[in-house]
């Protein structure tokens, strides 16, 4: 059993892995250019997904396994992988602690004007007008509420705020009071004050937040972005910000990265921009693969029942 690595691990988390599995054969790189030569015997890849392309998944010819150790798989080359049968696992989930504290923290940075608060600290002036507001009984729509989204749900009850979601399935979220379903979009948007997309980049997807999306949005409403940039509109987005069709947008992924210097969103007063890290966390390798050790067993041992397998026709 050889077992591949193109994403660069620390060496105490790769020591623990060859101890823990002592009859595979573990090679580790930092990136795919890296690891290619070691492809074609390879029975199992561990990869960000990012770097993957059909040559490197034809390059592969004893491929069982991938394990992508990330959420995010917009760059996958599902098709490639589908053909040869190539069985895929994520890990998704990880990162819903620090994304729903990102989320909570952007929020009450917002309620509690800390950018002005901050600038009036540097400038050394006593301004005890800055208008204050509370997240208490105030309500957040989560788009997409699965594992990160039901984080947010859990930390947001705990100020007191209304907890909503949308799915297309209607399915229940634990601490998510309601949920609307396919075709009840319009009317999430118009009862948050806080709009939270946490939707992956597919083709239902794909610029979903547009000029009809802000339009039914409250003028006093917040537009989050963490999921996927692909998601949004953003010509549209600043059209709906310099229109007061919304009030301000925190944006944390965009179509392209890294966000460009003469980009729009840099110079908007009304648009706060983090640089795609609301899910970084020192704990992001153990979580990623702690996963991938529990499935490495099942897989060994012929099982079935995979933590986060992914449907490769789908690509989620």
């Amino acid at each position: 059993m050889r077992i591949v690595s193109s994403a660069k691990i620390k060496t105490a988390l790769r020591e623990d892995l060859e101890e823990s599995f002592q009859h595979a054969e573990f090679r580790f790189f930092g990136n795919i250019d890296e690891a290619r030569s070691s492809l074609p015997e390879a029975d199992v890849l561990i990869t960000y997904g990012e770097d993957l392309t059909a040559r490197e998944i034809k390059e592969a010819k004893n491929l069982k396994w991938i394990m992508v150790i990330s959420a995010g798989m917009d760059l996958m080359p599902f098709e490639a992988i589908q053909d040869k049968g190539i069985m895929v696992t994520n890990a998704r989930g990880i990162h819903k602690k620090p994304m729903a504290e990102y989320t909570m923290a952007m929020i009450l940075q917002y309620a509690r004007q800390a950018s002005i608060v901050r600038e009036n600290e540097e400038r050394r002036r006593w301004d005890r007008k800055v208008t204050m507001t509370e997240i208490n009984q105030q309500s957040i729509g989560i788009l997409g509420p699965g594992a990160i989204g039901g984080e947010i749900a859990r930390l947001a009850k705990a100020f007191g705020m209304k907890t909503m979601g949308y799915n297309r399935s209607g399915r229940p979220v634990e601490h998510v009071d309601h949920i609307y379903s396919d075709h009840q979009l319009d009317q999430l948007l118009r009862v948050s004050d806080y709009v939270v997309s946490v939707l992956p980049a597919t083709e239902e997807t794909h610029n979903m937040a547009d000029r009809s999306f802000f339009q039914k949005m409250k003028e006093t409403g917040v537009f989050i972005n963490i999921g996927r940039g692909s998601t949004v509109k953003e010509e549209e987005l600043i059209h709906a910000l310099d229109n007061g069709e919304l009030a301000h947008a925190i944006l944390d992924v965009f179509k392209e990265e890294p966000l460009p210097e003469d980009h729009p969103f840099w110079e908007m007063e009304k648009v706060t921009v983090t640089p795609h890290l609301s899910g970084i966390s020192p704990q992001y390798h153990p979580r990623a693969l702690e996963i991938f050790k529990r499935n490495l067993e099942v897989f060994l041992a012929g099982g079935e029942e995979y933590i986060n397998s992914v449907d490769t026709s789908k690509g989620y």
